[in-house]
């Protein structure tokens, strides 16, 4: 499983016609496992105009779109930045999201997510694009 931050949403926005096909052939193979986008990670890759947002919402078809955020998942979230000393909140919760899912982050801000999944257990970074981000 996957978890998306917001430079992977807007990455992947950009080239929405070609990770929607993917999408619909994996769906009618019974293998789309849909990747994670916590809601919070909106605040950051939507610019709340409809023809600017247009890309990102087609690629927000294909994904699963946590919109509840527990005190808990909150308080872990605050733990991991604490302890990273560096990252957004929005940075910390995607971690902290895959940490409770036991996924990894597919992200183009390596190094503050890497920093923050060092305090976390089970996370993986990976950038977009890689061959880890697919599987």
């Amino acid at each position: 499983m996957a978890v998306l931050d917001s430079t992977a949403v807007t990455a992947l926005g950009t080239d929405v016609r070609s990770v929607m096909a993917r999408y619909r052939t994996l769906k009618r193979r019974g293998q789309w496992r849909a990747p994670v986008v916590p809601s919070v990670v909106l605040v950051e890759c939507l610019r709340g105009h409809p023809g600017r947002d247009a890309q990102v919402n087609q690629l927000l078809v294909a994904c699963d779109v946590v919109e509840s955020l527990p005190k808990a998942l909150a308080r872990r979230a605050a733990q991991l930045r604490a302890a990273a000393r560096r990252g957004s909140a929005v940075d910390a919760l995607v971690v902290a999201y895959a940490e409770l899912r036991d996924a990894k982050v597919i992200t183009g801000d390596l190094e503050d997510l890497r920093t923050l999944a060092e305090h976390a257990n089970g996370v993986t970074v990976v950038p977009i694009g890689s061959a880890d981000a697919g599987s």
